[in-house]
């Protein structure tokens, strides 16, 4: 019985309801929808949300009276982050901000839920905005590695977990780092940018090598150029699809070995866009 998980950096929720994210919502319903950068005060998400479980509800994947389950974070900073999962499947528990860090800036940044699937199996889903950093700003550089450095005590736990026996886990979320070449259309004219540096990249190889963790894109994918989620609004970059990989959905061994299929949603056309993000979805078998 499969399940479909969706990542995607909606790049300002008021935003995208001006470009019809809401005609997405309608057409693909996945089961469990992660967003980063909401960036809007909880007066103005409810609404938008509302009309969200109403698309599922007219397109017959939820009953109108259940609705979604909703759980989000608004940033303590105006304006800035904000993180949201949305499921039609069983929440057994849900948990606000990455444990460690308790800044302003790091709000916003990092929600869980415990969820059933269809066919009984535990699952933990965590939905993640990592800093972008920003090599000219020591202390954007500063909160991104304090961010990336607390998250691993985290992965520990949700590894150990996953490895005894208990819930397996998915981390889903704009990491802002393209992990290796293959994740870069420009690979050697970002070295030295953030996103792209060795001490970023690093952090990666420890999630993959030391903490057991899968990228389940790249798992799928096998070892081509890309596929980028991010485009820089700058220049052509997406006409001439010069992109990044930096949304992903990094998976305990059982659950990403269930991904069966992924998609990136590209938007047809730059205009028809409603973010600079494209949606990433993995289907799990699971």
């Amino acid at each position: 019985m499969s399940i479909t998980i969706t990542t995607s950096n909606v790049n300002g929720i008021r935003a995208a309801k001006r470009k019809g994210i809401e005609t997405w919502a309608a057409q693909h319903t996945p089961n469990v929808w992660c967003m980063q950068e909401v960036r809007a005060p909880q007066t103005e998400i409810d609404p938008i949300f509302d009309e969200f479980a109403f698309e599922y509800a007219t397109a017959g994947a939820i009953d109108a009276q259940d609705g979604l389950d909703r759980t989000n974070e608004v940033c303590r900073i105006k304006g800035r982050a904000g993180v949201a999962l949305l499921t039609d499947l069983k929440v057994d528990d849900r948990r606000y901000g990455l444990p460690g860090l308790a800044e302003d800036v790091d709000s916003g940044r990092w929600i869980e839920n415990d969820i059933t699937t269809p066919a009984g199996n535990p699952l933990t889903v965590v939905c993640v905005y990592v800093h972008a950093g920003n090599t000219d700003d020591p202390v954007k550089m500063e909160q991104k590695y304090r961010f990336l450095d607390t998250m691993l005590k985290r992965m520990g736990e949700l590894r150990d977990e996953a490895a005894n026996g208990g819930r397996q886990a998915v981390l889903c979320g704009d990491f802002n780092i393209a992990h290796t070449p293959a994740d870069i259309k420009n690979a050697k004219a970002n070295e030295k940018h953030a996103g792209f540096l060795p001490e970023e990249r690093a952090y990666v190889d420890r999630w993959l090598d030391e903490y057991g963790f899968m990228d389940v894109t790249r798992r799928l994918a096998g070892e081509i150029q890309g596929p980028y989620t991010w485009w820089s609004q700058r220049g052509r970059a997406f006409d001439n699809n010069v992109g990044w990989r930096i949304d992903y959905q990094f998976a305990t061994p059982a659950l990403a070995q269930s991904a069966i299929d992924f998609t990136i949603d590209k938007a047809p056309s730059y205009d028809t866009r409603w973010s600079d993000h494209a949606p990433l979805t993995i289907t799990y078998d699971y």
